[in-house]
């Protein structure tokens, strides 16, 4: 019997094959659960990357910044769970900043609009979409949001960065508000991965030369899996009273000094 058996899920983020989404929604199935995928933009792309699971996945667009389509998910994805629409947990791997937020000089020269742009989609969204899908989830539900810890400064980052020190602060009031109905809310931070995602970042390659040589454990850049399956182990029900929390997933890098 697979940790999520019987599971119902939604997949946010999924853009290639080397996604962390993708890989966790593979293990996820691997694992016995049963996923929904939503895409934006390039949707047949996310439609071709979706056959590629062990089980094909259906898939349902999503513009987080779009308030007709938060409103409208519940009855789009309810037709992809069954007689009884359930959703046992849900994947928020969604963020985005415009080039002027990233890079030299972007902390003190970025404009407001975009700075804006950056935190809506990369951590108030995550408030809409747990609020939107909020008729789906109940009691023992699972909401994780992909992060990289930030409670540094770090080359590059800029406004992602405070964009996820927002995250993180979101995630600690969405589980003061949902643990009552039983709602746990987490944050899986990982180390440095290679993805679509990672090559928007200026100077990543700061991350790669020298997150393995301080992390305990080493590290992989080239590897999602190990931060997929700490994805799918918070989705589970093995952690029934951990919420509000950021569960690290980089090999100890954030545990050592230089």
């Amino acid at each position: 019997m697979g940790l999520l058996e019987g599971k119902k899920l939604l997949v946010t983020g999924v853009i290639t094959d080397a996604s962390l989404a993708f890989h966790a929604a593979k293990i996820a199935q691997e694992q016995g659960a049963e996923v929904v995928l939503t895409g934006f933009g390039r949707m047949r792309l996310v439609e071709r990357i979706a056959q590629r699971l062990p089980k094909p996945a259906p898939v349902v667009e999503l513009d987080v910044s779009d308030q007709e389509q938060l409103d409208s998910l519940v009855e789009r994805v309810s037709p992809h769970l069954g007689d009884s629409p359930r959703l046992d947990g849900v994947l928020h791997s969604i963020g985005f900043a415009p080039a002027s937020c990233l890079g030299e000089g972007a902390f003190l020269n970025a404009p407001w609009e975009d700075v804006a742009t950056t935190i809506q989609v990369s951590a108030y969204s995550f408030k809409s979409l747990s609020v939107a899908l909020l008729p789906l989830l109940g009691e023992g539900a699972s909401i994780v949001g992909m992060d990289f810890d930030n409670r540094q400064a770090w080359p590059a980052y800029d406004w992602m960065g405070v964009a996820k020190s927002t995250l993180e602060s979101v995630t600690r009031y969405l589980a003061r508000d949902l643990g009552p109905k039983g709602i746990r809310v987490n944050l899986v931070a990982a180390g440095p991965v290679k993805t679509m995602a990672a090559k928007s970042i200026p100077g990543f390659s700061a991350f790669e030369d020298n997150w393995d040589g301080r992390a305990p454990l080493g590290w992989d850049v080239t590897d999602p899996v190990p931060v997929a399956k700490t994805v799918c182990a918070v989705l589970s029900d093995w952690l029934p009273t951990t919420t509000g929390s950021m569960v690290m997933a980089d090999g100890g890098f954030h545990a050592v000094g230089v």
